[in-house]
């Protein structure tokens, strides 16, 4: 269930609007351990491994061609209505669009990263990827970000539930 500004208005969170293979299932997913979070961004799915090879899949948007992480990571911060900001490159890459973003966005239910947020990290270093929600529910299932894996919000507060910090990130 949605919480915060969703609440209100759950219609805005865009599960009507979703192709149904991008629903929530439970799936056959052998090869990961337990607990890690594999991101197949050719398929644009998101998989929580379970047990008995098992998993929890989502659909997800990912980022656009030359974009997106790749390897491995790890969950290193969680955040509930992240603030967000866009990053240098962003800016350089489209002025037009984020560069009147470059002192943030307060969370909530206007900012790009939704409700909630899984920060990526590297040998203890944030990456900038995230596995954030989106307020826009269209671009599940697409290739559209500027790298980070996109859910929907009421598909990424179950994930963000499910997951602590320390929790392995596989990006295919």
């Amino acid at each position: 269930m949605l919480a915060g500004p969703f609440a209100a208005n759950a219609h805005i969170a865009g599960a009507s609007q979703l192709d149904p293979r991008f629903a929530p299932q439970t799936v056959r997913y052998p090869g990961y351990g337990p607990g890690t979070i594999v991101v197949d961004t050719g398929n644009r799915f998101l998989y929580l491994s379970l047990e008995n090879d098992n998993a929890r899949r989502y659909g997800v948007g990912v980022g656009r061609a030359g974009l997106s992480l790749k390897g491995a990571a790890i969950v290193g911060r969680k955040a509930e209505w992240p603030s967000w900001r866009p990053t240098r490159n962003m800016i350089r890459r489209n002025p037009t669009k984020y560069a009147r973003y470059a002192n943030g966005v307060p969370g909530g239910r206007n900012n790009p990263l939704g409700a909630r947020a899984l920060y990526l990290y590297r040998n203890g270093r944030d990456t900038l990827y995230r596995i954030h929600g989106t307020n826009e529910p269209s671009s599940i299932g697409r290739s559209v970000s500027n790298g980070c894996i996109r859910m929907l919000n009421d598909h990424v507060i179950d994930l963000y539930e499910r997951v602590p910090v320390g929790t392995q990130v596989v990006v295919l």
